[in-house]
């Protein structure tokens, strides 16, 4: 039954089968309030790791390399390595959709110094043949799916690349995929503490690298190298660009630096929707609304207290208990998530996953509910497997972890450094070094 699925994800599911007085003042706290939010959301929504969905008809975007759900979308040049982008179309209708990919800068602006020859072989506006439709489900849907490089299209170049999908039927832009293809010219040291410039082995984690140019010809770093650090390849928990302690003719390094200090945080809490008609994994209830079927993950307590959990940084797997086609066998769940606090925050609340790629991310806040003391929010996702956290949003766009959840020292997380380098007077940024770290207290 497991059949495909990585071990690490294998062993997870096994060990877990189961105020104002006045009333003009008080309105113009309310849309100040709401104009807060909408900039924070606005400013929070700029960064995705898979991508973008900006259509209401499309759901479940994954973005993979070599089907490696695990782990972010890096391709390594020279190593045959195949990006598969999928999603679905919530109709039984074959639509004519294409794909155009974007060579882009860091920030994932569009390279304008090149022109398409120069980083792709092949042509553009590719049509999506790989097209299904659902099989025996209560909602319907066509899975799309294609790979790249393919008989179309070769990457050429290191770097960002962005894949929008548009509909030509109706010419709406449906998604933006992100990769990054690395030509690994550079060499990064990088180590991970709980012993920080702020506390030590209380609630954060501090990075610590060493850049080393090789033989790249570096006379101006500050215009030359650009970095980007984060954790979980969450672009909420993102470093960019941070002032190096030490640089030299050879390289540049981060120590003792309190700009890469991050929270510690907590594990992400997570379910299987298996099954349609019993719980699964990380499930109080399942049921069925008169119109779709229901799942409810466990009520979101307070966690005072560390206590490890396996799993897996915020990531998702489409899968259902059969495991048989699960693209188009697996139907659609109302997901009813259930946070406690005593009062509301005067901050957004957000879930966040791998999987909140929606562009509008009001889809994705939660709501107070007086009555019952605690923020609710209801989503319209694919049977699988879901880790997902619950953040605050500041007015600046920025996040935090949520006090109610927990921020210790111990919590496993990822680590990644991205380098990117511009030749001086070059055209465009090549993405020349990149590095994974898995931090854990407990080895």
């Amino acid at each position: 039954m497991a059949g495909n699925i990585p071990l690490r994800v294998q062993g997870l599911w096994r060990r877990k089968k189961d105020c104002c007085n006045d009333i003009r003042m008080m309105k113009h706290c309310i849309i100040l309030r709401l104009l807060t939010c909408t900039l924070a959301l606005a400013l929070y929504a700029t960064g995705m790791a898979q991508g973008v969905i900006y259509s209401d008809r499309v759901y479940t975007l994954q973005v993979t390399v070599d089907d490696d759900f695990l782990s972010p979308t890096v391709v390594t040049m020279g190593k045959g390595q195949k990006v598969k982008i999928e999603f679905d179309e919530m109709s039984h209708d074959i639509r004519r959709l294409t794909y155009r990919i974007t060579h882009c800068n860091p920030d994932w602006t569009p390279t304008t110094e090149l022109i398409e020859s120069d980083w792709m072989e092949g042509f553009n506006d590719v049509v999506i043949d790989n097209a299904e439709n659902s099989i025996n489900t209560t909602m319907l849907y066509t899975h799309y799916d294609f790979t790249i490089p393919n008989e179309q299209c070769r990457l050429k170049l290191s770097g960002n690349y962005i894949i929008t999908v548009t509909d030509e039927d109706n010419d709406e832009k449906l998604l933006e995929a992100r990769v990054m293809v690395v030509d690994q010219k550079t060499n990064i040291a990088m180590s991970v503490s709980s012993n920080t410039d702020i506390d030590v082995n209380k609630a954060h984690q501090q990075l610590t690298l060493e850049l080393n140019y090789n033989d790249l010809n570096v006379t101006y770093p500050e215009r030359q190298i650009y970095t980007i650090f984060r954790q979980n390849d969450s672009p909420h928990q993102q470093r960019t660009n941070v002032t190096p302690d030490i640089k030299n003719i050879n390289g540049m390094a981060w120590r003792h630096n309190k700009s890469l200090i991050f929270d510690g945080g907590n594990e992400y809490r997570q379910y299987e929707t298996l099954a349609l008609t019993h719980p699964t994994m990380g499930l109080s209830d399942t049921g069925w609304d008169g119109h779709n079927y229901t799942a409810t993950p466990y009520d979101a307590e307070p966690r005072p207290n560390y206590v490890f959990e396996e799993d897996t940084n915020g990531a998702f797997y489409v899968r259902n208990s059969d495991n048989i086609e699960n693209k188009t066998t697996c139907d659609y769940m109302l997901v009813n998530y259930k946070l406690y606090a005593d009062k509301p925050s005067d901050k957004s609340i957000i879930i966040d996953g791998q999987w909140t790629t929606h562009a509008d991310k009001n889809k994705y806040i939660a709501k107070y509910d007086e009555q019952e003391g605690c923020y609710r929010l209801t989503l319209l996702q694919k049977q699988g497997y879901y880790a997902y956290r619950y953040l605050c949003i500041d007015s600046d766009g920025t996040t935090e972890t949520l006090k109610s959840e927990g921020n210790f020292h111990e919590t496993e997380n990822q680590y990644q450094a991205y380098v990117y380098y511009k030749d001086e007077g070059g055209r465009y940024w090549q993405l020349v070094g990149y590095r994974q770290l898995d931090y854990s207290s407990r080895r």
